[in-house]
């Protein structure tokens, strides 16, 4: 089902623009800053945006670097008072078209019912081929894949940050009997803990405060297709218990109703975690592993698919050549050093070096490896003291600084020495009150304080003190 965004801080142009979405029978959302729609954007990627040009925290052009990342994904701008030189810039930027408020239903109508066809179109390119890749690894997941994809088993998919689980999932369902019908996937760690209940169920009017119009939920909106768990250990432990008894009993129930809806839905789920290891630090529950671990599908990392990536780097140079009309080639002598590295990020982190290579060279792809960090980094010298009684949510605060100040600030590389996703690191930053790490903060955590050693103080995991330096300080892509 095609998905439309609406993006502005005007009730009357959201609500006329959701109640057209309906009667054409596609799924809508609608929030009020571009913030918010970055996040869903991330949540579930729309066909279209309506977006206003004028928003409390910026311009609704700046969704366009978000659209930039799929040719499906159309902008329409929203002006309340329209000029020239505003319509060549949008359109300069990629807008597809622009309204002008009040909206014109016709116009509205005839984007909305361009999109089914465009979205079939989209479903179709589902093919196989994105996964590539003939290393007896890949002819392994294949062959798993081939197998369980037409039944209606839970997956469990595990595997590496950067192994390409959704491309698994999308490909599951594109060989399923449900393939005709959605397939969404959900980010349980990119959302909320007080909203993911709402986002995977839906709510009714009223159930709560804020809530003033009927929602549906995932589950709803998947309905006849598949919807895809990721990272499920970071799924709040309540709701695991409720996500239970969906998988147990095929209902379900909206926040604020008593009737009982059917959960026509395959699901799949995916965690770059050790499922034991979550179970043991009571993240993950165990009836809800042994529910959702049907057919386990492991992803092999890219370092044991070293025949893959010669096939893999070409393909992505390939890609860039045909968007940008180049034709840039990589050497010979460039696959030796290619293969020799040992990609931590795996498939995500070739194809960010192919990219950067690419851009910084000319027709010849000049490969610079870097050198990787020593095992002996400062990171070792660093301690966190913990005194006795601390309570694990203080625990996880400090941790968190820490890994911030380590990294410099860099959130990507702290997410990746924290074991945790990026809108994760994002959700904690914002639950503590801090987007960006500031000097005068009593609970931030220097370098400096933590280079002085105290006694009784518990030394960072390994993570930080540089077993796995070069994983994320060095890495090629993390930027």
């Amino acid at each position: 089902m095609p998905h439309v965004l609406i993006v502005d801080e005007d009730l009357v142009s959201s609500n006329f623009l959701r109640e057209v979405a309906r009667e054409e029978g596609l799924s809508s959302v609608v929030v009020t800053s571009l913030r918010l729609a970055s996040i869903q954007t991330t949540l579930q990627r729309p066909d279209i945006i309506f977006t206003a040009q004028h928003l409390g925290d910026g311009s609704g052009l700046g969704l366009l670097d978000c659209s930039g990342e799929s040719s499906r994904m159309r902008v329409i701008l929203m002006m309340a008072d329209p000029n020239v030189d505003a319509v060549i810039n949008a359109w300069r930027l990629g807008a597809m078209d622009y309204l002008t408020k009040p909206l014109d239903l016709h116009r509205v109508r005839r984007w909305l019912r361009e999109l089914p066809v465009a979205a079939k179109d989209a479903s179709q390119q589902l093919s196989f081929t994105r996964l590539m890749g003939d290393s007896a690894a890949m002819q392994t997941l294949s062959e798993h894949i081939r197998r369980v994809a037409p039944t209606e088993a839970t997956v469990l998919l595990l595997g590496e940050s950067g192994t390409g689980k959704e491309l698994v999932a999308k490909e599951i369902h594109a060989q399923s009997p449900r393939h005709h019908q959605p397939f969404l996937p959900i980010n349980c760690g990119a959302i909320s803990p007080q909203l993911i209940e709402s986002e995977i169920f839906g709510h009714e009017k009223g159930s709560f405060t804020g809530a003033d119009r009927q929602h549906k939920g995932y589950f709803e909106r998947a309905c006849g297709g598949t919807l895809f768990l990721d990272e499920v250990v970071e799924m709040p432990v309540s709701l695991q218990v409720k996500l239970l008894r969906v998988l147990e009993t095929g209902t379900f129930m909206r926040i604020g109703s008593h009737q009982n809806m059917s959960a026509d839905v395959r699901i799949i789920a995916a965690t770059n975690r050790d499922p034991e290891s979550a179970i043991a630090e009571g993240r993950l529950r165990l009836d809800l592993f042994h529910r959702l671990n049907v057919f386990p599908l492991r992803i092999p990392p890219l370092r044991d698919r070293a025949h893959d990536i010669e096939l893999l780097a070409r393909h992505f140079l390939a890609e860039l050549n045909s968007i940008h009309g180049t034709a840039k080639t990589l050497p010979e002598s460039a696959i030796g050093l290619i293969r020799s590295h040992h990609w931590p990020g795996n498939v995500r982190e070739l194809r960010n070096f192919v990219h950067r290579s690419y851009i910084l060279s000319d027709q010849v792809i000049d490969v610079q490896m870097p050198e990787p960090a020593p095992a002996s980094c400062y990171a070792s010298e660093l301690t966190l003291s913990i005194p006795v009684g601390t309570s694990l949510a203080d625990v996880d605060r400090k941790l968190i600084f820490a890994t911030m100040a380590l990294c410099g600030g860099v959130k990507k590389r702290a997410a990746d020495l924290l074991g945790i996703s990026l809108k994760t690191l994002y959700n904690r930053l914002e639950d503590y009150g801090r987007h960006e790490k500031k000097s005068d903060d009593p609970a931030y955590i220097s370098l400096e304080n933590l280079r002085t050693t105290v006694a009784g103080s518990q030394t960072l995991p390994s993570q930080l003190t540089g077993d796995h330096g070069s994983r994320s300080l060095y890495g090629l892509g993390h930027v």
